[in-house]
This record gives C-alpha cells, sequence and structure tokens, in this order.
C-alpha cells in the first residue's frame, strides 16, 4: 500500500512539471477578444472627427442665424413660439434630424413692461411743467428697430411705481458708491439715483440704493465703458460697432436663477409656488434704464460737488454729484419721475430637448445647450450660438440619418427658453431630472453668445475640460491663417504658466453664473465649460459688445461689424463640436482630474499667504488642508498611470466603465448642498460665489473677511466650519479617485 501511493505521487509529479514545461515552452500570442468586446473597446475616431470639421459650412451658420433673428423672439411671445417650432422641424427632419426632439414646458413667473402705458422718466418742475421725457423706443436706425414687438426699454421684475424726487449721481451703484454719497453728507433719502452699467448686478443697484433711502433707479450705458468713450452719432452703429446714443440694455433685475416662485422644484402644475412678497434679490424699488443720450441731458444739468476722477464717463461734461439740478440750467430746481408700469405673469416656457442616443453607454449623457430666447432680435446674444448648435446638429445628424456615425455615450441637445429672465429654462430642467442627471451626465457644453468679435477663442470651465478643450484647439485653424491653430492664437491672447505642466498654457477662465452652465455647476456637480470667441483686450476695453440687449443687436450688426463672412462662427462650431465628439466617443473619457490640484494648490498657497499668520493666533491650522490637497493630487497621479495603462488594454471594458464613472463623479465631490444656505443653488464648495477680493476657496474667503472685520468669536467660528467644509470636500474628491486607481 505504501508502495502503491509513492508510485502515484510520483506520476503526478511527473505530469506536473510535463505541464508546467510545456506551458513556458509555448510561444503566447495574443488572445482574441470577442468582437462585442472590440466594439465596446472602441475610442474616438481622429478621422470622424476630421470629416466633421470639414463639413461644418459658415454659409449654412449665416443662413440659420439669418432666419433665427428675423423678428425678435422674447420669452414666450409669438417669436419665441415660432423658434420653438423652427427647432424642433429641424431636429426631427428626415435626412439630418436627430433620434428624437421634444419640447418640455414649465409655468414661469416673469415680468413685462405693459404695452399700452410706456415706462418713462421724467423731468417736473415746481409748476407742473414737464420739460424732459425719456425716449420711449430706441432711434430708427435700421428697418429692424421698427418692428412693433420690439420690446419698449425695462427692468424686468422692478416693480411699479412713480417716485419723485431729486437727482444725484451714484456711479456704479455699489455699496461703496452710495456710501461715499452720505459721507459727503448729501442727503439720500427720497432721491432718485442714475447709476451706470458695470460694478455691481443689475438688482444690486436697486438694492444697494434703497438701504440709504433712494426711493427710484435710472440705469444708463455710460459710452466710456461701451464705447471706448465714443460718443457721436457717426462714431456708432450703423457706421461701427459701437452703441447708438439711443441705445438701451434692457436685462433681468434679478440676484438669483431659476424661477423665483419655485426654487429648487420644477415650475409645474403641481409644484408649490411661494409667496411673490417672499422674493428676494430683486429691485425694492422702481427702477429703469435708459440710453446715453437721455442720461447726458440729466447728469450733465446736475449740482453739487464734482464727483471723483474715477466716476467720469464719456458724456462729455462734468460728472457733479447733486442733489439735483444747477440753479442756472435748464431744469432749475425741478426734480425726476420714474414711472414704471411692470406687471408680473407665470407663463408656459419652452425648452426644446433633443438627443443622440449611445450606441454603448446610451445612460451616460454628454450635454450641448445653449438658450433660445432674446430680449429683441438677438443676433449675437443668443443666436449666434443657436446657429452654432443647428450647424453641428445638421452635420451629426446627417451622419446618424446615412448609418455613418453613432456615438458611445448619448448626447442632449437643449435649447433652452426664458434663460434672459434668469437661466430660468436650464434650472427647471436641472431641477426636473436632478437625480439623473446628477447620476448620468459626463459633462455640459454651453455655447451662448458664440462670437462677440473675431479675434481669439474664449474658454470658461472647471479644470478636468481643460485638456479636451486644448485638444480641438490645436485641431482647428484660425479664420485668419489655416497656418495659425485657435490654441496658437489663444495663447497669444489669453496665457498663464502652468506650474504643473511647468511651461505657459492658455489661460482657461472661471465659471460664473451668467449663463445657463449655472445650474449644472453650482447645482449639479457636473462638469462644464463655455465657449466663444471674442474681442482682442488691448483694441477695446468695451465691457462686452456694444450691442448687447439692445434693438440694434440684429443680423446686419453681426454680419457688418462682428463676423463678417461668418468664418470665426464657424471655427467655433469647429471646436465646440471636437470637444462634443471627443467627450461622446472617446473610450475613456478626456477630463482630467489632475488638473485640478494646481487649482487646489493655488488655492491653499493663497490661503496660506493671506490668511495663514492670522488664523495660527486664533489657534486654527491649515496644515489638514494641505495634507487634503496633497492627497489629492497623490490620487490624481494614481489615477492618471492606471489611465494610461488600461488605454493599452482593450480586454476590459468594465474597467473602463468604472474609470470612467469615477471622472464623470469627481465634480460631484465638491458639491455640498448645506455650504452656503444663504445662497441659493450655490453648492459647489469652490466655484460658489464670493464677496471678498481673495481668490481661494469662497466660503473660507467671505468667513474670514466678515471674522477679521469684526473679530467677534462667533465668526472666527464660521471661518472653522467652512474650513472643514473644505477639508472635506478636497479629502473626498482624492476618495473618489482612489477608489478609482484601486481596481
Amino acid at each position: 500500500m505504501g508502495k502503491g501511493l509513492l508510485g502515484v505521487l510520483g506520476g503526478a509529479v511527473l505530469l506536473a512539471v510535463g505541464l508546467l514545461i510545456g506551458h513556458f515552452g509555448i510561444t503566447k500570442t495574443k488572445t482574441i477578444n470577442p468582437e462585442w468586446v472590440e466594439e465596446l473597446s472602441q475610442d474616438v475616431d481622429e478621422a470622424f472627427i476630421k470629416e466633421f470639421m470639414k463639413e461644418v459650412d459658415n454659409k449654412k451658420i449665416e443662413e440659420h442665424l439669418k432666419e433665427l433673428s428675423k423678428k425678435p423672439h422674447m420669452a414666450t411671445t409669438t417669436g419665441d413660439e415660432e423658434l420653438v417650432k423652427l427647432i424642433l422641424a429641424r431636429w426631427n427632419h428626415a435626412e439630418y434630424g436627430l433620434d428624437d426632439a421634444k419640447q418640455e414646458r414649465y409655468n414661469v413667473y416673469l415680468s413685462f413692461p405693459d404695452k399700452n402705458k410706456p415706462n418713462t422718466v421724467k423731468v417736473l418742475t415746481d409748476n407742473g411743467q414737464n420739460p424732459f421725457t425719456c425716449r420711449l423706443t430706441e432711434a430708427n436706425v435700421t428697418p429692424d428697430q421698427e418692428d412693433p414687438e420690439v420690446v419698449q426699454p425695462y427692468a424686468a421684475y422692478a416693480p411699479s411705481g412713480n417716485p419723485k424726487g431729486k437727482l444725484v449721481y451714484a456711479n456704479q451703484g455699489k455699496l461703496s458708491d452710495f456710501q461715499y454719497l452720505a459721507d459727503q453728507s448729501i442727503t439720500l433719502n427720497g432721491t432718485i439715483a442714475i447709476v451706470r452699467y458695470g460694478g455691481a448686478g443689475r438688482a444690486a443697484k436697486a438694492i444697494n440704493g434703497a438701504k440709504f433711502g433712494v426711493v427710484g433707479i435710472i440705469v444708463y450705458t455710460d459710452p466710456k465703458d461701451i464705447n471706448d468713450g465714443l460718443a457721436e452719432r457717426n462714431q456708432t452703429y450703423p457706421y461701427s460697432w459701437y452703441m447708438p446714443e439711443s441705445g438701451v440694455e434692457r436685462g433681468s433685475y434679478s440676484e438669483d436663477f431659476g424661477d423665483l416662485l419655485t426654487p429648487y422644484y420644477p415650475a409645474k402644475d403641481y409644484t408649490y409656488r411661494i409667496k411673490k412678497s417672499e422674493i428676494n434679490g430683486i429691485p425694492p424699488i422702481p427702477t429703469q434704464p435708459i440710453g446715453f443720450e437721455d442720461a447726458k441731458t440729466l447728469i450733465c444739468q446736475l449740482a453739487g460737488p464734482v464727483a471723483p476722477q474715477s466716476w467720469q464717463g464719456s458724456l462729455g461734461c462734468p460728472y457733479n454729484l447733486g442733489p439735483g439740478f444747477i440753479s442756472s440750467g435748464k431744469f432749475n430746481n425741478s426734480d425726476v419721475q420714474v414711472n414704471v408700469y411692470n406687471y408680473d405673469e407665470i407663463k408656459p416656457s419652452a425648452n426644446v430637448m433633443g438627443i443622440i442616443r449611445g450606441s454603448v453607454e446610451p445612460d451616460r449623457y454628454v450635454m450641448y445647450g445653449n438658450h433660445r430666447d432674446s430680449w429683441v432680435h438677438g443676433a449675437i446674444d443668443p443666436s449666434s450660438g443657436t446657429a452654432v448648435m443647428l450647424e453641428i446638429t445638421r452635420v451629426l445628424g446627417t451622419k446618424l440619418k446615412q448609418g455613418k456615425w453613432r456615438p458611445r455615450r448619448s448626447i442632449i441637445f437643449g435649447s433652452w427658453g426664458a434663460e434672459e429672465f434668469g437661466l430660468i429654462g436650464s434650472t427647471e430642467f436641472a431641477e426636473d431630472y436632478y437625480s439623473k442627471l446628477r447620476d448620468r451626465t459626463a459633462a455640459y457644453i454651453n455655447v451662448d453668445i458664440s462670437v462677440f468679435a473675431n479675434a481669439t477663442l474664449r474658454a470658461q470651465g472647471t479644470p478636468p475640460v481643460q485638456d479636451v478643450i486644448f485638444t480641438a484647439a490645436k485641431q482647428v485653424q484660425t479664420p485668419a491663417s489655416s497656418a495659425l491653430s485657435v490654441y496658437e492664437n489663444w495663447i497669444r491672447y489669453a496665457n498663464r504658466f502652468s506650474t504643473l505642466y511647468q511651461k505657459t498654457i492658455p489661460q482657461l477662465g472661471t465659471l460664473g453664473a451668467g449663463s445657463d452652465y449655472a445650474p449644472f455647476l453650482h447645482y449639479l456637480g457636473i462638469s462644464c465649460m463655455d465657449i466663444s470667441y471674442t474681442y482682442d483686450r488691448n483694441k477695446t476695453s468695451a465691457r462686452i459688445y456694444p450691442a448687447y440687449h439692445t434693438a440694434f443687436d440684429t443680423f446686419d450688426y453681426a454680419a457688418k461689424f462682428i463676423d463678417p463672412g461668418f468664418t470665426s462662427h464657424q471655427t467655433v462650431a469647429r471646436t465646440a463640436g471636437n470637444v462634443l465628439l471627443r467627450l461622446s466617443d472617446s473610450l475613456i473619457l478626456p477630463l482630467g482630474p489632475l488638473d485640478y490640484w494646481e487649482t487646489l494648490d493655488s488655492y491653499y498657497n493663497t490661503a496660506e499667504s493671506t490668511f495663514g499668520s492670522t488664523l495660527t493666533s486664533k489657534g486654527i491650522s491649515l496644515a489638514p488642508l494641505k495634507a487634503a490637497v496633497e492627497q489629492f493630487k497623490k490620487a490624481s497621479e494614481a489615477l492618471k498611470k492606471t489611465i494610461d495603462e488600461l488605454k493599452a488594454d482593450n480586454e476590459r471594458p468594465l474597467s473602463v466603465r468604472m474609470i470612467n464613472d469615477q471622472i464623470m463623479l469627481l465634480e460631484r465631490a465638491f458639491i455640498n448642498h448645506y455650504a452656503f444656505p444663504e445662497k441659493r443653488y450655490y453648492s459647489h464648495v469652490l466655484w460658489a460665489s464670493r464677496s471678498s477680493s481673495v481668490v481661494t476657496f469662497p466660503g473660507l474667503a467671505d468667513a474670514y473677511a466678515t471674522a477679521s472685520a469684526s473679530n467677534l468669536e462667533d465668526d472666527w467660528d464660521l471661518v472653522r466650519k467652512h474650513l472643514t467644509i473644505v477639508i472635506y470636500a478636497v479629502t473626498n474628491a482624492a476618495s473618489t479617485l482612489e477608489t478609482a486607481a484601486s481596481i
């Protein structure tokens, strides 16, 4: 029995040795994957991207824009509804349509002027005479201004009323401006203040003034700020791109975005609405915008001390502070009256949504959007962006219908409604589909005003989108020269030195809340970008293109002065489309977590150098924050290494999915819905609005500013709280990446 067992064992050993020799003696061959694995592992098709860019047609964009801007199309008006039908027809077209297109409506709170009772600014004498009334409409420079649907200038959401008082000049209407007037012993109670656009938000000008007893606000655009100081009739449109003297910037006078009556919930029939009296962030006093022609008539007659040099403008006279007019002038001791007859109304507003379904990951979305509504004709804002979007969907829709292409991930296109009233359509959509978008959206591309001017690309976004924009910009040529890439041109106009890459790179701007990316970034934590072409800052100091929100923002204006030939529009379409295809088709999402480290490191260094010594004296340490930032860097580097290895391995599609989900969810790690309870929708710990001038973590910066001014222990506790919030967010972001790297 013992001998038999030894024999069996000996045979087994010989068999094992033979198998090992055989195994290692055979030359390995590459595993042949099943066809379905190969399909799942396909990466972005560079040849298709080149084909797409070649087919983007500037003449088609010109045709789109001409059609989009031929009529005024303020939100919910007839012109807006006609564009809803037009976009639906394009996206459902048999030859170049998308997989599906539909409209979704929300019942939203809007503000309009009374057509039968125009808003005015008047000068009234003691004996009841009316020597001056502002223009009711802008001048008819071209036939476009004669359209009966051109809405009269007004401040949306400003309350109705007829306040009257002595006029004062309050610069830009900042809190500090009104405080300066008060410090000069100028009585503000019961006055009407005239202020310039810029420096403070539209609504803030009225809110600030009301705190000092001001009863009415007049707003105008100074030619110093918009026209490089030029104000003569023959120096402005139609002779140049500068704003005519009768031009008036309309706008929403609200500090919050989204429907004002249904915060955090979509404005549906079933939705609870707060009382109108509970709305915050809108003017508490009547407010009316006017043109600089009318502003000159008022300001050049003001009495009182001369305004500071920094307050002077380009109306051709010294700016005095008031109150009241000079006794030797044509208005003598007259009052100014602001007459506002605005009314509010809940109306249905439509988003138009189009979709191309993904072939491999249909439950992962790349979103591309722009608003549709304008204040008047809106050739530049927003139709330049809509024309670009329609051209991108025309080219991609054609390929789709021909069966030549389908993206890996689903693409959702959004034509947002009622953006001009406060990003309403996009915000309601974000609220309506909160869970789905939060869990499934990889990135959002916004192209609002696609062309401010034709000098260079301007891109803004969160750090992870930097590399994919750079990649696209290197592949697109500038309109001026086929030998010069958009990237090479961009770096000439806006650049910075990167500590991460140790070289100069184009400057990617940061995102505020000025367009429809805001709810997706600040509320949902989706990586976002905004892409456009803009002007050379060395050639103009205009705060924005001069016809902005006026009746002069027309196709004629765009074709003559913004982008003759529409080649800059074409360049934006090629760049944004290139980015879209890379995000929707790449095997691994082309978003760079490591690029976030550079922002975190910069924020930490600024906090340390600005706050560090004071915080130490209060027993508050930044060491845990530094450790969290270092942890994030290590996790980002480890993930990058994993991705580099994975790109060479097409046998692990589920691993790719895991990596992609972690990349997608990185931005969400910085969302904290409890961090800023006083700031509606602002939940992003890095990009929330900031009052402090110190460019670092916004909650920490604002809390420090308050505490250092008051030196109250409760305020220093708030500093400790916001430091905790930041450390927690950065640590969780690092943990998100570590999970992805450990597969």
